[in-house]
């Protein structure tokens, strides 16, 4: 017997990959070759990374929102957004997806990343919102999850950086997303696991839910 049209339809699920505690340029260097390289059949990709401490700013980014970096490198990026921090304990997840062949547009695509974070916290009994003037996933108005993305020819990279269980000082060096005195939270104060892989292998079947690898 057949399978149903909306089975057919469905894509196949993208490969997921772990690459531990990574330095943030090499990895961002090899996502983006990856992503000009694509001639439109590849299987997505999706990356799990824990990045050392580093502060990225994105090409809306002004350098006035970086107040007082110390010690930790800035890097001027082509993801979009403003400045935001990546340290140990934190969940970052760069999907490298055909936009295209997936049927989606960059707002949708942007929440479905949110709502696969709302819905992992939900497993946890924390619950989280997002808001439409500002890209993220928030709880009690405090910041838990930024996102920043590029796309190239229809495919997408950079990503979600999902505070679990790290140094949230380094926020303070900065304005968050662009918004002056925006405070951050994390799952771990939140009462979740504090365990990154834990919430990341907790995270994946929402992130395959909202972007249409698996049925409704």
């Amino acid at each position: 017997m057949a399978a149903p049209a909306s089975a057919r339809q469905t894509p196949t699920p993208p490969e997921f990959s772990e690459l531990g505690r990574r330095d943030f340029e090499p990895v961002w260097a090899e996502m983006k070759e990856w992503t000009l390289a694509r001639k439109g059949e590849e299987r997505d990709r999706i990356w799990q990374v824990e990045h050392p401490p580093v502060f990225t700013l994105g090409l809306a980014g002004k350098h006035e929102h970086v107040l007082a970096p110390g010690d930790i490198p800035v890097i001027d990026i082509d993801r979009g957004g403003q400045v935001t921090y990546h340290g140990p304990g934190q969940l970052v997840v760069y999907p490298l997806l055909n936009l295209r062949r997936l049927k989606l547009g960059v707002r949708a695509l942007v929440e479905a990343l949110e709502n696969a974070v709302i819905d992992t916290l939900a497993g946890y009994r924390i619950a989280a919102v997002n808001r439409p003037d500002a890209p993220g996933v928030y709880v009690d108005g405090r910041k838990i999850a930024a996102l920043g993305l590029r796309v190239r020819n229809g495919c997408t990279y950079h990503g979600l950086a999902f505070n679990v269980n790290m140094d949230l000082e380094p926020f303070t060096r900065i304005n968050p997303c662009g918004f002056q005195g925006l405070e951050v939270t994390q799952v771990a104060d939140l009462g979740g696991p504090g365990d990154l892989l834990t919430v990341w292998r907790d995270l994946q079947p929402h992130l395959l839910h909202h972007l249409g690898y698996t049925p409704a």
